[in-house]
């Protein structure tokens, strides 16, 4: 866990998922707009989980990918809001399966956002399966964002 993690939880929340792609980005500028248009905090989650096939492979002792997956995190909110995040952004690194911990994240949110496809998979299907498989279990509303659309400014 990393910045923000003292906030007010009583406060609404909106639940970003960030994997470091261009559809994590633009979910990211979503969930900032919506939490600032009904006044609820954005929390974004990263995941990470160590691959299937790591045991057949040679680690380096000093591979740290929760840090690893922090510097994604880090690298993704600058690249989203530069030098003026939103107030009581939270940034969240977990262990475990990106639905899972997802699933996990937004239980008491507002709102999941999500993009449609992320690192991986293929690039023709219209949802990922991490998008699909939040969409299906998520104990909150989820969106999931399409297109490269952003979002339009807040009045008032």
């Amino acid at each position: 866990m990393t910045a923000g993690d003292g906030a007010d939880a009583g406060q609404a929340r909106i639940v970003a998922g960030v994997d470091g792609s261009e559809h994590a980005r633009d979910a990211l500028r979503w969930a900032a707009h919506i939490a600032q248009a009904v006044g609820a905090r954005v929390e974004a989650v990263i995941a990470w989980e160590y691959p299937a096939a790591l045991g057949w492979s040679v680690v380096p002792d000093d591979w740290d990918p929760a840090e690893d997956m922090r510097k994604v995190l880090q690298e993704t909110v600058t690249d989203v809001f530069g030098d003026q995040p939103p107030a009581g952004l939270q940034q969240l690194v977990h262990e475990g399966g990106a639905a899972r911990v997802l699933i996990e994240a937004c239980e008491g949110a507002t709102m999941l956002v999500v993009g449609s496809r992320g690192h991986g998979g293929f690039s023709g299907l219209l949802l990922g399966s991490v998008s699909a498989n939040v969409a299906e279990h998520a104990p909150c509303p989820v969106l999931i964002i399409h297109g490269d659309q952003a979002p339009p400014p807040v009045v008032g």
